[in-house]
């Protein structure tokens, strides 16, 4: 009888673990990994790389590190595919700070009306009806929408449009934080974009040089479901083999 119980009880918590869609870590399908480290909670730098395995086998590197900027504060433990149980200071709307965890990656939104040349991934091409709510009052938030009528817009969507002609926006690929679903208040609208410059950090999302940001798009393929990865170095030396990262002796950073 107690082991009766006892399986019961570890069937339970199974249960709600994946209930609350707790991960342990990149999974099994993902076969494309872009791999984003911060020297600390509180920086606004960091490194960038793609790492490429096959189903079951090891990740290889095939690309170097490149410079990348996040959040003007920093890093908060976000909600994505794995941080969810973590303790510690965790993303809020308007903190400045970049969700960390492991992340299913979205649609590319972009101004253009194609990928650049050898990309092959799901986009929309961003019009002048189209917004990415942050209002945490609205049932939308956190989710892409199309008003009907953008020549008489409410009164929301000023801020909230996508279509800015700001070249820092050409290319926007969504990083799913806190999509699944969103919780109001959590953080929204995080992105890899291009960076406005090499000392103008964002409100969360992660910039980057163009040329890296097209090579990024470029290398993407939705058929390898590809995630992100974003942890301070500290906490990537400590978590890499449970969430199944590449060993950190593989990142190799460009100086």
């Amino acid at each position: 009888m107690f082991i009766a119980k006892l399986w019961r009880v570890k069937f339970g918590a199974l249960l709600m673990c994946a209930a609350s869609g707790y991960a342990a870590g990149v999974p099994d399908d993902c076969t494309q990994l872009i791999v984003g480290i911060s020297p600390g909670w509180d920086s606004m730098r960091g490194h960038l790389q793609l790492f490429e395995r096959k189903s079951g086998a090891s990740w290889t590197p095939v690309s170097p590190a490149v410079p990348v900027l996040f959040g003007k504060t920093g890093l908060a433990w976000g909600s994505g595919l794995e941080g969810q149980n973590e303790t510690g200071l965790r993303k809020s709307e308007r903190d400045g700070r970049a969700p960390a965890g492991v992340f299913r990656m979205g649609k590319i939104y972009t101004y253009d009306a194609q990928l650049p040349p050898g990309a092959d991934y799901p986009f929309h091409q961003v019009t002048a009806a189209d917004a990415w709510s942050d209002d945490v009052t609205s049932p939308d938030y956190n989710r892409f929408v199309t008003i009907p009528d953008p020549a008489n817009p409410p009164p929301w969507f000023a801020k909230q449009k996508m279509r800015h002609n700001d070249f820092a926006y050409r290319w926007l690929v969504e990083i799913r934080h806190n999509s699944d679903p969103p919780v109001p208040g959590a953080g929204s609208a995080i992105f890899f974009h291009i960076r406005r410059g090499v000392d103008r950090p964002t409100a969360g999302c992660t910039t980057m040089a163009e040329p890296d940001l097209v090579r990024l798009i470029t290398w993407m393929r939705a058929a390898r479901r590809p995630c992100y990865v974003l942890l301070p170095d500290s906490e990537y030396e400590k978590k890499w083999q449970e969430l199944h990262l590449p060993p950190p002796e593989s990142r190799k950073v460009e100086h």
